[in-house]
């Protein structure tokens, strides 16, 4: 049941994967944003109108764009058009848009505040709060204390109503399912809605009034921007941190502020973008780490399809064994997939500051641009780390561990390793190594100094392979071969990285082992 649902899992991540994480939010909210323009079109939504929708988008849209360029152009960054238009996408659900001239004002001062915010809260070149959510706590909390008065707008959320549930789940759930992050927005939703009644109930008993469980859940689920919340703001990857358990804590106190929105002076409450302020402070607390400069060393080919950066580090890296990098490779006219991508880490912590990515050449034809832009870097070029993520950590403890690559997806198994050879761990590893042919195996000799008994699975057999390195005679990778490969597979714990398609294939596979953990790349 568990791998079936792997494999499927799996195999929608290969279709998203097409697309950059960034891209693929920003589409979603045009979609959101163009649904919600024909609803209200139609008089589904009566409030805001179309003209107020397409008004107020137009000057958030020119205000954050203007405030972007000429903070970027001042700090020596690539202009990010995308990065404007969702601010502006996600303060258009949030604020109360209007036609008004003090309410575009309004709009106005929370666009460009949200967009200051990206540069001056920050750290080592990392925004520290969602800067939609900080434009619009500051408008708001400015209206609450009496200043300018005279704006037209403030928090709203008029995203959270019952014709917009189900374009905003879908939606979201499709950028929650790139990211990886269905898990802690289920968790931060289960939190909110439960919270949410449970204030309801108490509301009902201090008023004396009917409380009715079955009203208290739509409320929450259906007239809350609860959806909204979790899916488009709270899984940014930019503003939470490292490690799943982590980004759970941050779940759950976002769930517990944005359900029970507590008052401050009795002037405002601590309710949905302050809520996420708050959980944005507290995933700061949890990764106290910025922007990394990695400066070009060489590059050369690991196979005859992939290919191997050897980086320097300016600046303080942490990563821990398995974790993945997002790299930014700014270029002109990107594709679809954007300028943004993940890349295991091949080096160990023990090797800093060099640092090392691989990665796979793909299609020639029609590669990305994002690929064609990397192609062109020579040695010198620096190129900007946005953070280290992933839960692809070894067990702690001496639990036996089944490590499945499949191709390329060696790489975070080559800094594991690599670590545990460095620090003098022993512990009982099987790598179970997948290539399409001999010559597709990478990092043969860093593999073989470990001394981990390796089990090859290729159509030709390599020649020379090492006393602990066994071939499975061109067999092709499945339930059977696995168990005369592992026979002890029960007792271990696998991991298995590789191309979601792959490792859809090879899920099934291993549904005998103790536990199972993948690590998906979509393709670069």
């Amino acid at each position: 049941m568990i791998t079936s649902f792997t494999a499927a899992r799996q195999r929608v991540l290969a279709v998203l994967g097409s697309l950059s994480m960034y891209r693929l939010v920003l589409f979603a909210l045009i979609a959101l944003a163009v649904i919600a323009f024909v609803l209200s079109l139609f008089g589904v939504i009566v409030s805001p109108t179309p003209l107020e929708l397409v008004a107020s988008f137009l000057v958030l849209a020119l205000v954050i764009s203007v405030v972007d360029a000429v903070a970027q152009r001042i700090l020596r960054l690539p202009w990010r058009i995308e990065s404007s238009v969702v601010t502006a996408l996600i303060l258009l659900f949030v604020l109360r848009p209007g036609v008004e001239p003090s309410a575009l004002v309004g709009l106005a001062i929370a666009g460009a505040v949200a967009s200051v915010s990206k540069y001056l809260i920050a750290w080592r070149g990392r925004h520290i709060f969602n800067p939609a959510a900080f434009g619009a706590a500051v408008v708001s909390i400015l209206g609450a204390f009496g200043a300018f008065e005279w704006l037209g707008t403030s928090s709203a959320w008029w995203v959270g109503t019952p014709v917009l549930t189900i374009p905003v789940a879908v939606l979201g759930l499709l950028v929650l399912w790139r990211t990886e992050k269905i898990r802690v927005v289920l968790v931060f939703l289960i939190v909110a809605v439960a919270t949410s009644v449970v204030r309801q109930a108490v509301q009902a008993v201090e008023f004396d009034v009917a409380f009715d469980v079955v009203t208290a859940l739509q409320f929450a689920v259906l007239q809350s921007p609860f959806l909204f919340l979790g899916a488009f703001m709270l899984s940014e990857p930019l503003t939470l941190p490292p490690r799943r358990r982590q980004q759970l804590v941050v779940a759950v106190v976002v769930g517990l502020l944005a359900g029970w929105p507590l008052s401050v002076a009795g002037l405002f409450t601590l309710g949905q973008e302050r809520a996420l302020l708050i959980g944005n402070l507290v995933a700061f607390a949890f990764a106290l780490r910025g922007s990394v400069r990695l400066v070009l060393e060489r590059r050369e080919f690991v196979t005859p399809t992939a290919q191997e950066l050897t980086f320097r580090a300016k600046g303080r890296v942490r990563f821990l064994p398995g974790q993945y990098l997002e790299l930014d490779v700014p270029h002109h006219r990107p594709d679809a997939r954007g300028t943004r991508r993940e890349f295991s880490i091949v080096s160990a912590p023990a090797d800093l500051p060099t640092l090392r990515i691989a990665y796979k050449n793909g299609d020639q034809k029609h590669p990305s641009s994002y690929k064609r832009a990397l192609a062109a870097a020579e040695p010198g070029a620096t190129f900007a780390v946005t953070g280290t993520w992933g839960d692809f950590i070894l067990p702690r403890g001496d639990q036996p561990v089944l490590m499945v690559a499949a191709g390329i997806g060696v790489t975070p198994f080559v800094s594991q390793l690599r670590q545990l050879q460095a620090t003098g761990q022993q512990r009982d590893v099987v790598l179970v190594y997948v290539a399409s042919e001999a010559s597709e195996l990478a990092f043969r000799e860093e593999l073989a100094a470990t001394g981990v008994r390796t089990v090859v699975f290729t159509r030709d057999e390599p020649a020379a392979l090492p006393s602990h390195w066994s071939w499975a005679q061109g067999a092709r990778l499945d339930a059977d071969t696995l168990e005369r490969a592992v026979p002890d597979l029960p007792a271990r714990h696998a991991f298995i990285s590789g191309p979601p398609r792959l490792i859809a294939d090879l899920a099934p596979a291993l549904q005998k082992a103790r536990s199972l953990t993948t690590d998906a790349f979509a393709g670069y």
